[in-house]
């Protein structure tokens, strides 16, 4: 489906649909039929494998399973085999499904009975497209089928048999007669439309973020040489320089031909399914003669190989080159020849050959995606059955598609239309996965690009002064000695008339040039992006223990919460009111935005999903801020009568302490008029539109800044999470910086609980190691000291749920029988206990 290619009827029942299914995913009701049409009957013929024999060629032999069948290593077996005759065409049911094994089509009770051996089966499945090659089912019009429309509806008549099609039939207006629609199956229908038990637009979006994560894009892959190729031959070798050293990752040793020029070749054997994203050589420079110059690579069957790319390797290159990138299907054999040498070289020498690649299922949506061990990290997904997790991600998969083919009209590439996506607002997360929008946002911000001032600002940066003021901010209130301030100054000042609209290309990568008083530091733009990183420390310090140096952000109600894993946040100060500083604040958002600087702000999602211009939702997104305040009026709301005057009898009245600590009263003459327990529903409305609206101005004038930087359309395009990654940057946390941080107390020097520990740690991710931060000291991000104890609590028993204390950044390890159970138990604490702190039961 090509955005951009139609007709504007199509367009306008495209968008007509979207409405309709946002409604839908909002409100977690079925979603419209024409997103989730299945025809009753589709023709398949049978595409034999062109590896196989000619014996297996000759005959047409599917087995058929009561469901779909094993995937990779299954036991299970088919239930009966069926043979379609030479020529003809297979009827099944439009019903498919796909899981680690390869795509499956259903057949009805009455296709079945067409061939004989299928055993009275109610239904089956026969699998028409394997992972990793083998025969394929191609959908196809029969003769038959042909004729009879041609005979019954004239020349050139199609009917609609995609659900595509369906949905611009039935949301497009037209003139005259609609084509038909291919009868639909009732059942497979059915089973798309139903609703989950207890599903809601939460689980939808965190779905949407599962396949965002497993995306191709987003799925990490080191060096593949060992997991995905089966074997490795050369064309020759010199003495014990052998095809094992390709693969040794040894610097000291290497390949080495021994032949005629031009006769050199390395074969790699690629396991079943692997898809190669990226092939390079590693050379050894220590002679130029040795070094390739011209390289071929062929793939294919071992039998039928055929050219992929040439490639000339750059003379200045002495160390890793890429020579092949991006296959979209699998290759069993990958055969490197080399051409030339350099220098008119006879052989060849290499270090390696280093692979990065995707098993093929990995890149296909698949039921078998959703294992329990991937969705440790989404607790919402957590024990849904894995078929309906599937379906409802197709049904996200064929939105996202339709919503891609629209999108352009969407979102106004022009800054002074005014666009039409804010009716979408909600469905803003499934951008993750579209596949235009990237394109689009670096159009609109090419598009909206500045020329560069031919001369930098330059600026005198007391960094000796900004430090003294950190320290104790109470000895000058006007907070003018902060690196913040001086850099605001010093652009306004007569120097520099012409403000900076920070609207420069990528390329331009130093914003301003700093003179360090009283230091010897040429800024090359190192000064630079030093002054970045203070203005950062000083909007929101790192460190939850030192006085925060510019009135702009306060301390959000979290940091003083040891339960809660967002302690580390700041939110605008409710009672600052010098909006031109927060608008250059919301400048500088745009120009890290736009740019490769990075402005780290520890902002919780209620702020950047308003910058963003998304909605924002109190019980999921306050409690980002106060989830203390969040629990206590939602138990307010349930509570009957008798509990209510017993917890708050007449103290209670219409005030609320925002984020500042500041009291506000609700109503006129708040602070005098008590809660009733009849009017607790509106207490709470006012509680939380106070609470929510506390930095509303603030926000508004940052959102202001980055408008002027940043064009509309972009921010449109923009998740909230992407918006903070550009800013912000990923804080990655490696093992190697956790080890810095992690005191051992009570430990014998070579206890296995410490080497499982860290063993079970070495398999985390990034997000893995930030949630254990947060699990054991509520912050997200180094530096934390963490001490480590041996649980005591049960001495003889291993196995155990890990603990922690919040207060005093302790963990409590437990042995365990294994590094894995201990990565496991690990895992699954980080992600489903993160505000169980040790002064709980785990059942509270």
């Amino acid at each position: 489906m090509r955005a951009g290619g139609e007709a504007p009827h199509q367009v306008l029942g495209r968008l007509r649909f979207l409405l309709q299914c946002s409604e839908c995913f909002r409100r977690a009701r079925a979603l419209p039929a024409a997103l989730c049409y299945v025809p009753r009957e589709v023709q398949y013929k049978i595409c034999k494998d062109p590896t196989a024999t000619a014996a297996a060629a000759a005959r047409s032999l599917l087995s058929v399973w009561d469901s779909p069948g094993p995937a990779r290593g299954g036991k299970r077996a088919a239930r009966a085999t069926i043979e379609v005759r030479k020529g003809g065409c297979l009827r099944a049911t439009g019903e498919e499904y796909c899981n680690g094994a390869g795509l499956w089509v259903k057949l009805s009770k009455e296709q079945l009975e067409e061939y004989t051996g299928s055993h009275g089966l109610e239904e089956g499945w026969v699998l028409a497209q394997r992972f990793g090659g083998g025969d394929k089912l191609v959908p196809v019009d029969s003769v038959d089928k042909f004729q009879w429309q041609n005979q019954t509806l004239g020349n050139g008549y199609k009917p609609a048999a995609s659900w595509e099609q369906v949905v611009d039939l039935t949301y497009s207006m037209r003139l005259g007669e609609k084509p038909r629609l291919v009868e639909q199956d009732e059942a497979a229908v059915q089973k798309f439309r139903s609703v989950p038990p207890g599903w809601s637009y939460e689980h939808d979006m965190e779905l949407g973020r599962f396949l965002y994560d497993h995306s191709e894009e987003q799925l990490q892959y080191g060096d593949c040489m060992t997991e995905h190729v089966s074997n490795i031959e050369v064309s020759s070798q010199m003495g014990d320089c052998g095809a094992a050293n390709l693969m040794s990752n040894q610097t000291h040793s290497f390949w080495e031909s021994d032949g005629p020029p031009g006769q050199h070749w390395v074969q790699l054997s690629m396991k079943k399914g692997s898809i190669v994203k990226k092939l390079w050589l590693v050379l050894n420079g220590n002679d130029n003669s040795y070094i390739p110059r011209r390289v071929a690579v062929y793939g294919g069957p071992p039998n039928r190989l055929q050219h992929i790319r040439t490639v000339l390797i750059n003379e200045n290159s002495f160390q890793s080159v890429c020579i092949l990138r991006n296959m979209k299907f699998h290759l069993p054999v990958l055969e490197i020849r080399f051409l030339e040498c350099r220098d008119q070289g006879y052989n060849v020498r290499l270090q390696g050959i280093k692979i990065k690649s995707f098993w093929e299922w990995d890149l296909i949506l698949n039921s078998d995606v959703f294992q329990p061990a991937r969705l440790v990290r989404y607790p919402l997904l957590e024990g849904v059955d894995s078929s309906v997790l599937y379906r409802r991600a197709v049904l996200i998969q064929r939105f996202v598609q339709i919503l891609d083919s629209v999108l352009c009209y969407l979102i106004p590439l022009s800054e002074d239309s005014i666009g039409t996506f804010n009716a979408l607002r909600n469905m803003k997360p499934f951008l993750l996965l579209s596949k235009q929008s990237t394109a689009l946002i670096a159009h609109c911000l090419q598009s909206s690009e500045s020329t560069p001032p031919a001369i930098l600002p330059k600026l005198n940066i007391n960094r000796q002064l900004a430090r003294e003021h950190r320290a104790n901010p109470a000895l000058d209130r006007s907070y003018r000695h902060t690196v913040f301030t001086q850099l605001y100054e010093g652009l306004r000042s007569s120097k520099h008339n012409r403000p900076l609209d920070y609207r420069w290309p990528t390329n331009h990568t130093q914003w301003w040039e700093c003179d360090f008083v009283t230091e010897g530091i040429v800024d090359n733009g190192g000064g630079f992006r030093d002054t970045l990183s203070d203005v950062s420390e000083e909007l929101c310090p790192s460190s939850g223990n030192v006085p925060v140096p510019l009135p702009f952000f306060v301390r959000t109600s979290n940091q003083g919460n040891s339960s809660s894993d967002t302690r580390d946040m700041y939110v605008p100060n409710p009672s600052c009111k010098d909006f031109p500083k927060y608008e250059w604040i919301g400048q500088l958002i745009g120009a890290a935005l736009r740019s490769k600087e990075f402005l780290i702000l520890a902002l919780p999602a209620l702020v950047w999903k308003q910058l963003a211009g998304e909605e924002i939702d109190w019980s999921k997104d306050f409690a980002g801020v106060d989830a203390e305040l969040v629990k206590l009026l939602e138990m307010m709301e349930g509570m009957d009568r008798e509990a209510f005057e017993f917890m708050f009898g007449k103290e209670l009245t219409y005030t609320v302490v925002r984020s500042d600590q500041h009291v506000v009263e609700l109503i006129p003459n708040g602070s005098n008029t008590v809660v009733c327990y009849e009017d607790r529903k509106e207490f709470i409305r006012l509680v939380q539109k106070a609470r929510l609206e506390e930095s509303k101005e603030q926000i508004a004038a940052m959102r202001a800044g980055l408008l002027c930087v940043v064009p509309q359309p972009v921010l449109d395009l923009l998740t909230w999470q992407l918006m903070e990654k550009k800013v912000c940057g990923d804080p990655k946390i490696t093992v190697s910086d956790l080890r810095r941080f992690v005191t051992f107390m009570d430990f014998l020097p070579n206890d296995t609980r410490i080497q499982n520990f860290w063993e079970a740690l070495s398999n985390f991710t990034s997000e893995d190691l930030s949630r254990f931060l947060k699990f054991v000291s509520g912050r997200s991000r180094l530096p934390v000291q963490i001490i480590v104890y041996p649980d005591r609590s049960n001495l003889d028993a291993v196995d155990l749920m890990p603990q922690a204390s919040t207060c005093s950044c302790a963990f409590f390890l437990p042995s365990y029988s294994s590094a894995k159970t201990c990565e496991e138990m690990l895992r699954y604490a980080v992600y489903n206990c993160v505000s169980i702190d040790t002064d709980r039961t785990w059942d509270e």
